[in-house]
């Protein structure tokens, strides 16, 4: 079999990008059992409710769902079981100390396999505001009408 080569998108979380301040982001690789590894070549997951937190100076990646695998046997994983992420000692640190922070969190913003291997993209977020999600959704729906209006004037 060859080997895979580039990047697979398994999972975004959409959500995460409406309801938070994105600071700085991180790549970290998952420590996952075999069936949980075939559910996401599969292309099942969801970051929905997913957070992460560091304890004992070691990150972990909670509440994140990656469903049983169809054909597995008494061997299937948990859902929603706690997973460790493989990150830098000095990365882990940086993370505990800035989530210390009022208002602050760690975030999944995506999921997915880079030559093989699977990948978690995390963020340093803060919460946003009501307000602040009416702004963001104010540009967005600002961006997409100066869109139309300049195709729209190209095609005349």
């Amino acid at each position: 079999m060859a080997k895979e080569s580039g990047r697979k998108v398994v999972a975004n979380n959409k959500k995460a990008r409406y309801d938070f301040h994105i600071d700085d982001t991180f790549e970290a690789g998952l420590v996952l059992t075999g069936t949980e590894v075939k559910a996401l070549r599969a292309g099942r997951a969801s970051l929905v409710d997913g957070y992460a937190s560091v304890e004992r100076g070691e990150a972990w990646l909670e509440n994140v769902h990656i469903p049983e695998y169809t054909e597995g046997t008494w061997t299937n994983h948990t859902p929603r079981r706690k997973r460790k992420l493989l990150l830098h000692k000095h990365e882990i640190e940086e993370l505990d100390h800035e989530s210390q922070a009022k208002g602050r969190t760690i975030i999944p913003l995506s999921l997915y396999f880079v030559d093989g291997r699977a990948k978690v993209e995390i963020a340093l977020a803060r919460g946003k505001k009501e307000y602040d999600k009416r702004q963001t959704l104010r540009e967005k729906q600002d961006d997409r009408e100066a869109q139309a209006a300049m195709s729209l004037r190209k095609n005349r």
